[in-house]
């Protein structure tokens, strides 16, 4: 799982060829330390066919203002540079995978 900025997002996000979940999280944010675990499994689980990254949130004010995340953790799946799901607030691993695999049954 890698650490996406506001200067790496176009790139690593909406350029990717596959699609990719994004966790907008802080350091100080209890429930992303929480669900930070349960992402990198399933980054493994995963791997190939969709890409998890991270975005801190106190230090890329671009990403977060133009996708107006307002509560973290935020979960935002994109597909073909759009996005196409979004969740606020940690979730088990099963719906988080649930969700992934939702996204890849319609790309």
């Amino acid at each position: 799982m890698r650490d996406v900025t506001d200067d790496t997002f176009a790139a690593e996000v909406l350029g990717s060829d596959i699609p990719v979940v994004v966790d907008f999280w802080a350091p100080w944010c209890g429930p992303c330390r929480m669900v930070a675990p349960v992402l990198e499994e399933l980054s493994k689980t995963y791997e190939g066919r969709v890409k998890i990254v991270k975005v801190n949130a106190d230090e890329n004010p671009r990403v977060i203002g133009d996708y107006g995340v307002v509560s973290i953790p935020t979960l935002n799946i994109y597909a073909g540079g759009e996005l196409v799901q979004s969740t606020i607030g940690a979730r088990p691993k099963a719906s988080i995978a649930e969700q992934i695999e939702g996204v890849l049954a319609t790309v």
